[in-house]
């Protein structure tokens, strides 16, 4: 089993930054990919940013490319979600999610955190 633990959530204005982070504990000898959701009130659960623990390399969807950053930290066992450039538009419950498969596109995720309250104010 993988726990995962987000923090870092909050209040903010647009235009504003947050950084949330997720911590990993369990058995992660076979998780692969890190990876980040959203849900905002009323819509589905929608993909934000993943990263790959033995390269780094990462992918993001298109509504926060050049706003969001992905990093991992292997040591710690810790990913995070640098915002930048915040709008009303990214308020959601953004979830940490955990997998085996290697592949950073598909969004089929085995594991998840609890999920951190985002909320931006205009």
């Amino acid at each position: 089993q993988v726990q995962l633990v987000e923090s870092g959530g909050g209040l903010v204005q647009a235009g504003g930054s947050l950084r949330l982070s997720c911590a990993a504990s369990g058995s992660l000898y076979n998780i692969n990919v890190m990876g980040w959701f959203r849900q905002a009130p009323g819509k589905e659960r929608e993909f934000v940013a993943s990263i790959r623990w033995s390269d780094g390399i990462r992918y993001y969807a298109d509504s926060v490319k050049g706003r969001f950053t992905i990093s991992r930290d292997n040591a710690k066992n810790v990913v995070s979600l640098q915002m930048n450039s915040l709008e009303p538009e990214d308020t959601a419950v953004y979830y940490c999610a955990a997998k085996r498969d290697v592949a950073l596109r598909l969004v089929a995720y085995d594991y998840w955190g609890q999920g951190t309250q985002v909320t931006v104010s205009s």
